[in-house]
């Protein structure tokens, strides 16, 4: 599936990940320790892990884009700039209606795959800028990009551990759309809704004791202790297995290993897209061992699917109060009795 194969580059991608030295200039807008962005006379200067980019006063706002991860829709649809898209790629994984609905009218194109870019459709199309995730496989695509002129920019969102950190994100991409108020608004109300609900749920009546994720094949990548899935376990007020762990990237253990410390878990959750208990035994036996499989809830991140797109993945990364919700809503259900997950779905 597209999402498991998500969730593995992701996991993977964090087990290299090292942070990058914070910037001490004040007149940074400071994202994360790995991007900044800072807009003085007119210049528009980022960093962004290793890259670092400059545009002059007339590069931007962009007005003709192109996204090449799904992830990053979610971000222009907060700030209602869908009709800036003018080409994406895997269509297929994008769950907004508005930039469907732009696919099937032409307005926005089909530029490619993961597995195999359309160069030469990009450059004719001539976008102010295209917005992905860093890979190396495809550097030679990028230089071919770049040396048509067309700026990329490459942004790894996906990487952040703190929640507010990834919604951050929003900020960056309403300098590059001349949406700063509204972007700034957006994640305001989102760190407003985070706060308040990650006090709320140390009212819960207990802390619940939490698995998560998944195996592939024979290894199960076990978020760290510092991960994004284990602070929002910890921000939703419970004890994830793995909470005294310093890691901020995914552990590598073996199905006897994870059984070893399951003792006493009453929740997994991040539990793949599974369409059912009987589905997600046949994948794997030995999940039948676990107690919480079979006495525990089990919950998946398949709640807003539609065909190969999950919206997780889109809207996801920028609502951080609605995964801490979800998360709430499993752990504490008494504090959150009217509400019904968006994200998350519990196996039967």
């Amino acid at each position: 599936m597209k999402q498991r194969i998500l969730l593995l580059f992701t996991v993977i991608a964090l087990i290299s990940c090292k942070r990058e030295q914070k910037i001490s200039s004040s007149d940074w807008t400071q994202i994360s320790n790995r991007t900044q962005f800072k807009d003085q006379d007119g210049l528009l200067e980022l960093k962004s892990g290793n890259f670092t980019y400059n545009f002059k006063q007339n590069q931007t706002p962009f007005k003709k884009i192109i996204l090449l991860n799904a992830s990053m829709a979610g971000y222009i649809s907060e700030l209602g700039a869908e009709d800036l898209i003018i080409g994406v790629s895997s269509p297929e994984y994008i769950y907004s209606e508005k930039i469907q609905n732009l696919l099937k009218s032409g307005k926005i194109q089909n530029v490619g795959s993961e597995q195999k870019y359309d160069v030469e459709k990009i450059i004719s199309m001539k976008p102010d800028a295209i917005f992905t995730n860093y890979i190396a496989s495809f550097d030679n695509a990028y230089q071919l990009l770049k040396n048509n002129g067309i700026q990329v920019v490459f942004l790894d969102e996906y990487m952040e551990q703190l929640p507010l950190q990834k919604t951050a994100y929003i900020k960056l991409f309403g300098e590059f759309f001349g949406k700063e108020k509204e972007a700034e608004a957006k994640y305001k109300e989102i760190e407003k809704n985070y706060t308040e609900l990650k006090q709320l749920a140390l009212k819960g009546k207990d802390k619940p004791v939490v698995l998560a994720n998944e195996m592939y094949g024979d290894v199960w990548y076990l978020p760290g202790g510092k991960t994004s899935v284990a602070n929002y376990i910890a921000d939703a007020n419970a004890s994830y297995i793995m909470k005294d762990n310093k890691e901020e990237k995914s552990l590598t253990m073996s199905f006897e290993e994870v059984y070893a410390k399951s003792a006493g878990v009453q929740y997994w959750v991040n539990a793949g897209s599974h369409t059912s208990k009987k589905e997600m035994l046949g994948t794997n036996p030995f999940y039948g061992k676990l107690d919480v499989f079979n006495k525990g809830k089990i919950y998946t991140i398949a709640g807003k699917e539609k065909n190969k797109a999950n919206d997780f993945f889109e809207s996801g990364a920028v609502r951080a109060d609605l995964i801490l919700k979800d998360y709430i809503k499993i752990f504490h259900p008494e504090l959150l009795p009217e509400y019904q997950l968006t994200y998350m779905k519990e196996l039967q």
